[in-house]
């Protein structure tokens, strides 16, 4: 079965962006495509990139970095839950990002968003470091505005519109992670002659 990570993208005390991730778990979760689950990078405690090694040596030193990378490889897909943040991702997602490498590689990726401009300026940055890591992502966006999807601009309550834009991205994302499957097994099989 085809798994698929919806990956958090903040760990502030007070940040929505764990509420936004619950709520696309919730509104995948009746689906019989693939497996979805929750990972909160929080959860992983990891400090400003701290690796002696650059990734793509996949030469860890530290239990946070093995267990982050343990975690990323066993999803063949990701939704990454992504806020604005000084016209950019979040530096929670970008830092986490940048510990792994092959992990990634040869997957898809889709997004959900949010901020004042529903968080486009972020996933825009977020294609090129994904790009860099062999990650196929979808055009399809989910994008929540703060002023419109959000109560008080911290209780998530998103609009139907906004909303009804989950399932296409998601229908997208499923091919396109199932499409990556096959790469990743004609990937192996060139490096194992």
């Amino acid at each position: 079965m085809t798994k698929i990570a919806i990956v958090t993208g903040a760990s502030r005390p007070g940040s929505v962006n764990k509420s936004v991730a619950e709520w696309v778990l919730a509104q995948v979760a009746g689906r019989s495509d693939a497996e979805f689950e929750l990972v909160d990078v929080a959860d992983f405690n990891l400090p400003l990139l701290d690796e002696a090694y650059p990734a793509m040596y996949q030469n860890y030193q530290n239990d946070h970095t093995k267990s982050w990378s343990a975690k990323i490889s066993e999803f063949d897909g990701f939704i990454f839950v992504a806020h604005e943040y000084n016209h950019s991702a979040g530096p929670v997602l970008l830092n986490a990002l940048s510990y792994l490498n092959a992990e990634f590689n040869n997957k898809a990726a889709g997004f959900v968003s949010y901020g004042s401009m529903g968080g486009v300026r972020a996933v825009e940055h977020l294609r090129g470091v994904l790009s860099e890591l062999q990650v196929a992502h979808v055009r399809n966006q989910v994008m929540f505005s703060l002023f419109t999807d959000f109560e008080n601009f911290s209780k998530f309550q998103p609009t139907e519109q906004s909303a009804g834009t989950l399932a296409p991205m998601v229908d997208q994302l499923i091919i396109w992670t199932r499409a990556m499957e096959a790469v990743r097994a004609e990937q192996l099989a060139v490096t194992s002659v």
